[in-house]
C-alpha cells in the first residue's frame, strides 16, 4: 500500500510538471474559478436579505427587494461568463498538456533502443500513447474544472458562513475531516485497481493487433476458436478488473454524501434553536443552510473527481513509465563522412540474453568494394551481425570500424546514412509512390525516381497505377514482390557507399530476380556489400563468403574454395539440391 501511494504521488508530481509549463493559463483558471464561485456564493446572502425584507403582512420592502434582485441578476451574468471562460481555459490547458505528453512519447520511441521495442508488444505501446493518454486527458479536464472550483468554493463558503454565525461554521468545519477520511480510504485503494485495468487494456490491444496482423495465418491454421478463447480470457480479466475498480471507487460519493447529509441535518437543528434567541435571523438561517449545502457539495464533487483522477493517474503512470524508460546511449557529436567502405570488426561479442551466448569473438577485415555474403543455418547470427553494423543494437564488447573510425565514436544517423538496406520484411508508409521511393531523398526529381524505378523493374506497375507516382498506397495495396521492388528502388535512389541485402529478392519471381540481380550488380559495383541469403545459388560471385554457425565464423573464402574444402558450407550448398535428386 505504501509503495502504491508513493507511485501515485510520483505520477502526480510528473503530471503537474507538465501542467507547470502553462502557469499563465493555470492562474487564469484559478482567477475565473474564484470570480465564479464568489459570485455564486454571494447570491444566497442577497436572497437572505430579500427574505428579511419581508417583515410581515403589508410591510414588504419592495424597493429593497427590487434593488437586490438587480444585483442578483448582475451576479448571475458575471458568474456565468466567468464559468464559461474557466471551461475554455481548462480545455486549452488540459489538451496542451496531453499534446506535450504525446509529443514526448513519440520522441521517446525514436530515442529508445530497439531492445526495448522488441521486448514490448507494439499494441501495448499504442495503447499507452492513445487510450491511456485519452483517459489522462479526461481525468485532467475533470480535475481542473471541478477541483479548482471545489477548493475555492470551500474556502469562500467558510468565509461567508463565518460572517453569519461562527459557532455553527466551526461545527461544520470540525466535521469536515470525516468526509476526507472516508474519501481517502476508498481512493487510496482504487489506484491499483485502475492500474490493473490499464495494464489489461494494453494486453488486450496487443492481442487484437496480433490477431488482425496475422489474420491469414490464423485462418490458414484454423486458429479462430483458440484466438477467440484467448481474447475471451483477457476480456474476462478486463471485465473483472473494471467491475472491481468501478464498484469500489463508486462507494466514495454515496459515503461522503451520507456523512454530509448528517452534518446538514445538525446545522438545521442547531439553527432552529438559535433563531428564537435573536442571534440568527430566518433569512440568515436560510442562507446558512444554503451555504452548508454548498460547502458539502464540493466534497461530493471532489470525491467523484478523485475516482476519475485515480483512473487518470493509473493511465498516466503507464505513459510516464514509457517516457521515463532508459533511452539509447547518447550519440557523439562526431559525424562519419561518406565512407569508402573499408570495414574492420575486431573480437566482437554480443548476446540478446546474457544467459544465451550468440556472437562470440567475431572478427572480419574487408576492403572497400568487397562483396561479402553471410550464410548459415537459422539463428546463427546473420541478421544479428547486420543489426550490430547498423547500431540497432550495441555490442557487448569488441569494436566495429568503418574507414578506421570506431562506429561507437560517431553519431548513429551519420553511420546509417552510409548504408542502404533492403530487408525481407518490407515496409511502406501511407503516402504516394513518389514519397515512398524518395523516403531517403525527399528532394529527388521525378527523372531520378523514374530512373531507379526502371532499374528496379517497378516502373511497369507504377505506370499502370491510376495516378502513377502520385498514386496513394497503403501497405496492403501491393503484392509482396511489388513492395520489395519499391524498397529496392528506394535504396538505389540514395546510392549509399555500403549495402545490406537481407534476403532482398525473397518475394520476387525467378525471372524478375535475374533482372534485379543484374541491377544489384551495377548498384554494388565499387561498394562494400553484405548479402544475407538462404538460397546459396545467389551468392556464388561474392568475394568473401562468411559461413556462420552458433555466432562464429566457421569457414571463410569464396564459393569455389569453400566447396573444395568439403566442409560445412559444402553441406549447406549440396543440401539445397538433395530434394531434386
Amino acid at each position: 500500500m505504501k509503495k502504491m501511494n508513493m507511485n501515485s504521488k510520483k505520477t502526480l508530481k510528473e503530471v503537474l510538471s507538465y501542467v507547470a509549463h502553462y502557469k499563465g493559463l493555470l492562474v487564469l483558471s484559478l482567477v475565473t474559478a474564484a470570480v465564479s464561485v464568489v459570485l455564486q456564493l454571494y447570491i444566497p446572502i442577497l436572497f437572505g436579505r430579500m427574505i428579511d425584507g419581508i417583515i410581515g403582512k403589508g410591510h414588504v420592502k419592495f424597493a429593497l427587494i427590487a434593488h437586490i434582485g438587480v444585483r442578483v441578476g448582475i451576479a448571475v451574468i458575471i458568474a456565468g461568463a466567468a464559468t464559461w471562460i474557466m471551461n475554455l481555459v481548462n480545455n486549452k490547458l488540459s489538451y496542451s498538456v496531453v499534446r506535450d505528453i504525446r509529443s514526448q512519447a513519440i520522441r521517446q520511441i525514436q530515442d529508445l533502443p530497439l531492445s526495448y521495442l522488441d521486448s514490448h508488444p507494439s499494441g501495448d505501446i499504442v495503447s499507452r500513447m492513445i487510450t491511456d493518454v485519452d483517459q489522462l486527458s479526461d481525468g485532467l479536464l475533470l480535475g481542473l474544472t471541478q477541483l479548482f472550483s471545489g477548493l475555492v468554493m470551500i474556502a469562500v463558503t467558510i468565509g461567508f458562513m463565518l460572517s453569519i454565525n461562527m459557532p455553527i461554521t466551526l461545527f461544520v468545519v470540525a466535521m469536515t475531516p470525516v468526509s476526507f477520511l472516508v474519501a481517502r480510504f476508498i481512493a487510496s485503494r482504487s489506484f491499483t485497481m485502475f492500474r490493473n485495468v490499464s495494464d489489461t487494456r494494453g494486453r488486450q490491444t496487443a492481442l487484437i493487433e496480433e490477431l488482425i496482423g496475422g489474420e491469414k495465418v490464423v485462418k490458414a491454421f484454423g486458429y479462430e476458436k483458440r484466438g477467440s478463447a484467448r481474447f475471451a480470457e483477457v476480456n474476462q480479466e478486463m471485465q473483472q478488473y473494471s467491475q472491481q475498480a468501478v464498484f469500489y471507487s463508486s462507494l466514495t460519493n454515496p459515503s461522503t454524501r451520507f456523512v454530509n447529509g448528517i452534518i446538514y441535518a445538525f446545522v438545521a437543528l442547531i439553527g432552529a434553536f438559535t433563531v428564537p434567541s435573536g442571534s440568527l435571523t430566518v433569512g440568515g438561517l436560510a442562507a446558512l443552510l444554503t451555504y452548508a449545502n454548498q460547502y458539502m457539495k464540493p466534497f461530493n464533487d471532489i470525491s467523484s473527481v478523485v475516482t476519475e483522477f485515480q483512473n487518470a493517474l493509473a493511465c498516466a503512470a503507464r505513459v510516464l513509465e514509457f517516457i521515463d524508460a532508459p533511452p539509447q546511449t547518447p550519440d557523439p557529436e562526431k559525424i562519419l563522412p561518406k565512407a569508402s567502405g573499408k570495414i574492420d570488426i575486431d573480437h566482437l561479442y554480443f548476446s540478446y540474453d546474457p544467459n544465451k551466448k550468440l556472437i562470440q569473438d567475431f572478427s572480419l577485415q574487408a576492403k572497400a568494394g568487397t562483396r561479402i555474403a553471410i550464410v548459415g543455418p537459422t539463428g546463427c547470427g546473420k541478421t544479428t551481425l547486420i543489426n550490430l553494423l547498423m547500431r540497432f543494437y550495441d555490442a557487448d564488447s569488441g569494436t566495429i570500424a568503418i574507414d578506421d573510425q570506431n562506429v561507437y565514436a560517431v553519431s548513429r544517423p551519420s553511420l546509417r546514412q552510409n548504408f542502404g538496406m533492403v530487408l525481407q520484411d518490407t515496409w511502406l508508409k501511407h503516402g504516394t509512390v513518389r514519397e515512398n521511393i524518395a523516403f531517403g531523398k525527399p528532394d529527388a526529381s521525378d527523372d531520378e525516381i523514374w530512373r531507379v524505378a526502371a532499374a528496379s523493374h517497378c516502373d511497369t506497375f507504377i505506370h499502370q497505377m491510376p495516378k502513377g507516382l502520385d498514386t496513394v498506397i497503403d501497405d496492403g495495396d501491393l503484392s509482396q514482390g511489388q513492395k520489395q521492388l519499391l524498397c529496392i528502388a528506394r535504396v538505389m535512389l540514395v546510392d549509399p557507399p555500403m549495402l545490406i541485402l537481407d534476403e532482398a529478392t525473397s518475394n520476387i519471381d525467378t525471372r524478375t530476380e535475374l533482372k534485379i540481380q543484374a541491377a544489384f550488380d551495377k548498384l554494388m559495383a565499387g561498394k562494400t556489400s553484405f548479402i544475407v541469403a538462404h538460397r546459396l545459388s545467389t551468392i556464388r560471385d561474392a568475394d568473401i563468403i562468411l559461413v556462420m554457425r552458433d555466432g562464429q565464423i566457421v569457414e571463410q573464402g569464396n564459393h569455389r574454395s569453400l566447396l573444395a574444402k568439403n566442409g560445412f558450407y559444402a553441406k549447406l550448398y549440396n543440401a539445397q539440391f538433395e530434394l531434386t535428386k
